[in-house]
């Protein structure tokens, strides 16, 4: 089993900041790959990040330039950095690992319980 575990979710302002992290223990042999993805009232799910193990990084076309996903492997930890946010970003955060870097929900089998993120306006 993989568990990830999420922190850093909040409510903050049009323009502000806010830091996401993800702690990930278990079996995590060849779980290479880190994503997170994000899901709004009424929408599905949508990606917004990942990292490969050797930090390629990928970004959804809405977040580029604004937010940055990062990893620690010596603490077994990913981060997203999200930066100038907007009420438009706001919804449940979840962090997702996967034995290969993607960037479709199937792709990863495993899941955090998800945080939530409400940018005001």
């Amino acid at each position: 089993q993989v568990d990830l575990v999420e922190s850093g979710g909040g409510l903050v302002q049009a323009g502000g900041s806010l830091k996401l992290s993800c702690t990930i223990s278990g079996r995590t042999e060849k779980v290479y790959g880190r994503g997170w993805f994000r899901q709004g009232p009424g929408s599905e799910r949508e990606f917004v990040a990942a990292i490969s193990w050797g930090r390629q990084t990928y970004y959804g076309g809405s977040v580029k330039g604004r937010f940055t996903i990062s990893r620690d492997d010596a603490r077994n930890m990913v981060f997203l950095q999200m930066d100038n946010l907007r009420p438009e970003d706001t919804g449940v955060y979840y962090c997702a690992a996967s034995y290969e870097v993607g960037t479709l929900p199937f792709e990863y089998p495993f899941w955090g319980q998800g945080t939530q993120v409400t940018v005001s306006s």
